[in-house]
């Protein structure tokens, strides 16, 4: 990887990529290090193997999902000053700081998002004015496929009134005709969130396609997809290597049924059962585990996974991966877990910080870290997810 660093005309002011100005390879170093820190007790009394962090190869042009608020332009300016506004917000403020190229973003997802404010303006489609809750255009959101070709632009307005729909699909069809669909997400809620309930489309399917491990993946506006698919598949090959290759395996927080998707469609003995709590994404899951051909030995289940697991006392699995989010998991569910007594446990996790509190219940219950691997997925960030497998004591 080398010592090279990188530069950004907007470092400062956006703060997305606090580490750039450190040498990649010193990044690494640091993430290990505060890693050996946050999890040395549990390497102490469990004898567990802590690896190296996982880096990329080429740490830019990374994240294939970009954003942007807008608003609306300088009043009594003229020229530039006066045309709608986006880019990101400034650190620690809601001053939106112009970005014309990001370093880390896939190629042309912030010239759409910037065609997106300069077409709204040129059409009057009134930008959101955050401070009195009207106008029009909230945000842009565009996912860029990571081994597809497919672009996903969402349009989140304040309201399901958008003036000039059409012209301005067809202009920016016309800028950009590698965007396979155009969605509007309703959200008209005084909130920070992004995105509302409601989506219309507007062009295309209102949906797109990605591919994992080989596996194909459908991704609505609301769906969660990492950010870096590039990294998602070395998580995910950590999972699966650490999963048995037959019987059975729960895949908690189950989402789109991406994890647990790419398990059966590598060991053709294993039965997968997927739980998660949003209906929509339950549905998605049933459909993508149908596009792969996998939907034989796929089931999945709309329901809270820790009152589920409270219903399944017949249940046996020779693995759970659980994959929560920041918040990490509870001690109901992990004590849940625990009473199935799978062989062995596959915690992935976006947060170090409570994946070592929830840990520490898992061990309490009989099991025991083997392994924990760092993988870096946000490069130039502090942020570090790790996978980490546990097994019985007694297995």
């Amino acid at each position: 990887m080398g010592y090279k660093t990188y530069t950004c005309a907007i470092a400062k002011r956006c703060g997305g990529c606090e580490l750039l100005a450190v040498p990649y390879e010193l990044q690494l170093k640091r993430k290990h290090r505060a890693m050996e820190e946050l999890f040395a007790q549990v390497i102490e009394q469990d004898d567990a193997e802590l690896a190296p962090v996982v880096g990329m190869d080429n740490p830019i042009a990374y994240r294939h999902k970009a954003a942007s608020p807008f608003a609306p332009g300088v009043r009594g300016a003229k020229g530039p000053r006066a045309r709608m506004r986006c880019g990101f917000y400034e650190r620690g403020t809601h001053r939106i700081v112009f970005c014309k190229q990001c370093l880390v973003e896939a190629p042309n997802a912030r010239q759409i998002i910037c065609n997106v404010a300069r077409v709204a303006d040129d059409l009057h489609i009134p930008a959101y004015e955050e401070d009195r809750g009207r106008g029009v255009l909230r945000h842009a959101v565009v996912r860029v496929g990571y081994a597809t070709h497919d672009v996903l632009l969402t349009l989140v307005t304040n309201g399901s009134r958008m003036p000039h729909a059409q012209a301005f699909v067809n202009k920016m069809r016309k800028l950009h005709p590698e965007l396979t669909s155009i969605v509007q997400n309703v959200n008209d809620r005084r909130t920070n969130a992004i995105l509302g309930r409601y989506n219309h489309t507007l062009y295309g399917p209102g949906i797109m396609h990605d591919k994992l491990l080989g596996c194909t993946f459908e991704i609505g506006p609301t769906s969660f997809y990492q950010t870096n698919p590039e990294q998602t598949e070395v998580l995910y090959r950590l999972a699966l290597e650490a999963t048995d290759d037959k019987g059975s395996l729960l895949d908690a927080y189950c989402g789109t049924g991406t994890i647990g998707i790419c398990a059966a469609a590598r060991y053709k003995d294993l039965h997968v059962v997927g739980v998660e709590q949003v209906g929509n994404a339950v549905r998605c899951a049933q459909r993508n585990a149908k596009a792969n051909g996998v939907a034989d030995r796929c089931t999945f289940v709309q329901a809270d996974a820790t009152e589920w697991m409270r219903t399944q006392q017949a249940a046996s699995f020779d693995t759970v991966i659980l994959d929560p989010p920041r918040a990490g998991s509870t001690p109901e569910f992990l004590n849940g877990v625990a009473r199935l007594a799978p062989k062995r446990v596959v915690y992935v996790s976006c947060n170090p910080t409570t994946q070592v509190r929830d840990l520490q219940t898992l061990r309490d219950q009989g099991y025991r870290v083997q392994r924990i691997t760092p993988v870096d997925l946000f490069p130039h960030t502090k942020h570090v997810e790790t996978v980490v497998v546990l097994s019985q004591v007694n297995s």
